[in-house]
């Protein structure tokens, strides 16, 4: 009965450490996808993509404030990023 009992409480813990070792595998998963989508989206590739249907869609609207916002974002994007964007006049 003695043999029983202790099978059954190692049964149990190696249980909870299959659970333990789950959830820090899938949280380090989960942290590495976020590292990367954050490495991607921030990445000049994207920004230039963006800002270019940004100018596009400036074109439809002559937005002053939308403007305004685009000039700075394409201000960000030159100080660190190739190819250079030209500054739009918003007046």
């Amino acid at each position: 009965m003695v043999n029983y009992v202790m099978f059954l409480q190692l049964k149990l813990t190696l249980q909870k450490i299959k659970t333990i070792r789950t959830l820090i595998l899938i949280s380090a998963g989960i942290s590495v996808v976020i590292l990367l989508l954050g490495h991607v989206l921030s990445s000049c590739g994207v920004q230039h993509i963006v800002i270019i249907n940004d100018l596009k869609s400036y074109e439809s609207s002559f937005d002053p404030e939308f403007c305004d916002g685009l000039v700075e974002r394409i201000n960000l994007f030159n100080d660190k990023c190739e190819p250079k964007v030209e500054i739009l006049d918003c007046g």
